[in-house]
């Protein structure tokens, strides 16, 4: 199974888009180490993301278990 992370990002790792506007932090999903989602400027958005990709990664599990079947 994957292993799914929020990861915050702090200072000049924050995207410009998002400094420009006053934010010094922000988060993301990431599946794997690799990034899948965000940047979000709130943990709890992020923490949604992350149950969806949880969800997600489940139901594909799920679905290539049937086909071992």
């Amino acid at each position: 199974m994957s292993h799914v992370d929020v990861v915050s990002l702090i200072g000049t790792a924050v995207p410009e888009s998002l400094r420009s506007e006053g934010h010094m932090a922000c988060w993301i999903v990431a599946v794997d180490g690799v990034m899948r989602s965000g940047p979000f400027v709130s943990r709890d958005a992020a923490g949604a993301s992350k149950s969806i990709w949880l969800l997600e990664l489940a139901r594909r599990q799920r679905d290539s278990n049937q086909f071992l079947a």
